[in-house]
Formats: C-alpha cells, structure tokens, sequence
C-alpha cells in the first residue's frame, strides 16, 4: 500500500474503490459532474487542498477535462498537481458497453498505470514509520467516534450532522468519510478535543 500525502479526487466511487486497493490516502469524488453544483464539497477540496495539497485524477475523456478544467479554475494552482492516465481503448467488466468515447477510465487502469501516473504527477510518498519517540501520534479510529457517540449508536446521525455543520463540512458525509478528513486536517489531539467540546455542547 503506498502512503501519500496529498489528497486525490476522483469522478465516481468505482474509480475510488480501485484506487483506494492502491494507496492509502485521502480520496474524495466530484461524483461527475456533481461538483458543479455542490459547494460544501468544493470548500471541503480546497480545505483538503491548503492543509495537505491536492491530486486531480480523473478519466481520460471530454467528460474527465471538463471536470479536471473547473477544479483547476476553482483551486489555487499551487496547490494542486495533475495526474493523467493514458488513452487505452476498452470497457470496465462491470459496464455493459464501452463509454462514449470507447476509453478506460481510472477505474480500469492496472496499479501499475495508477502508480506511474501518481508518481509523474510528483505526488508526496510518505515512508511508513519504524517506531520510536518521533512517529506521529496513531490517526483517530472508528472507536474514537464510537466512544464520542458520534457513530453506531443512538442519536449518532444527529450528533455527526451537528459536528458537520460546525466544521462546514458536507452534510451527506458518513461516518467513515468524516473519520478520513478529521484525520486529514487535524492532530488526533485536535481532533478529539473537537469530539469533546461537541459532546459537551449537546449535553
């Protein structure tokens, strides 16, 4: 699995899935041409974009430039980087029919291709700790949101939506997407004294 630092944004959740067997990093979706319309998901990419810097990698196609053309519009430049996949002919098996232009997207490319593009693209790769008194504190875990009532229990849903909403972060986020950017954008100290002053302010 290769670390980096930097989030990816992607079109659509197969293109996650695929990548996410690849790298463990932050990935978020512009699902299509959604992003055009969602704002909370476009502040949230530019947060992403200042705290850790960002990756666009979308398909190949018209449909991918117009997406990868709007972010680059809506970001400041210096904060992102651009990976492409090569132009190859096909379908994804789970498609009945090829898409309209007959190419692959990111969600049929080998690791091989993801990884190259990724490393073009000047991605940060982050080597994986050896122990010892300078690693960087463990990431917040599912159990941490669980212990803040924040995840699998009664009332949960509501205690997020409030965290969301004063994070100014997307309302439709689960559980596990709001895990991935606390970790993304904050300390595990920072992030469980969030979880705390929530807790205390529902109470």
């Amino acid at each position: 699995m290769l670390k980096i630092r930097e989030a990816i944004v992607v079109e659509g959740r197969y293109d996650r899935n695929t990548l996410s067997q690849l790298v463990d990093a932050v990935i978020l979706e512009t699902r299509g041409f959604g992003i055009f319309k969602d704002g909370e998901q476009l502040a949230l990419l530019r947060r992403l974009a200042e705290q850790r810097g960002l990756i666009i990698l979308t398909d190949s196609d018209g449909a991918g430039f117009v997406i990868r053309n709007y972010l680059k519009g809506a970001i400041p430049p210096e904060r992102v980087k651009h990976a492409y996949i090569p132009d190859r002919p096909g379908k994804e098996r789970r498609k009945r029919a090829p898409g309209k232009e007959g190419k692959l997207g990111v969600e049929g490319m080998s690791p091989q291709v993801l990884e190259e593009a990724l490393r073009r693209a000047g991605a940060t790769f982050v080597e994986e700790p050896t122990g010892g008194a300078d690693d960087p504190s463990p990431p917040l875990t599912k159990g941490d949101l669980f212990a803040a009532g924040l995840s699998g229990g009664p009332g949960s849903a509501q205690r997020r939506a409030a965290l969301l909403r004063r994070l100014d972060l997307p309302q439709h986020m689960s559980a596990n997407a709001l895990l991935e950017v606390l970790n993304a954008l904050y300390t595990r100290r920072e992030a469980l004294a969030l979880l705390q002053e929530t807790g205390e302010e529902e109470a």
